[in-house]
């Protein structure tokens, strides 16, 4: 049991650094699409929202005009 082999003990591993840039640039990266997601979403949700309040009113004519002509 005395007779650890020195060479058996060898020096801590380097592990990567956990404050890397590399793990910061992606998880701004990941927040970035989030938000980009969020604010895509809550376009769309307020124009199916303005398009259903139209509707509910008794119009006829709720579909955005279409402004390119033939």
């Amino acid at each position: 049991m005395g007779d650890e082999d020195p060479r058996r003990e060898q020096a801590p591993r380097r592990t990567e650094d956990s404050q890397s840039p590399r793990s910061g640039l992606i998880g701004l990266i990941v927040v970035l699409c989030l938000v980009l997601g969020g604010l895509f979403l809550v376009h769309e949700l307020r124009n199916m929202s303005r398009l259903q309040d139209c509707v509910m009113q008794g119009r006829t004519n709720c579909s955005p005009a279409d402004s390119a002509t033939p």
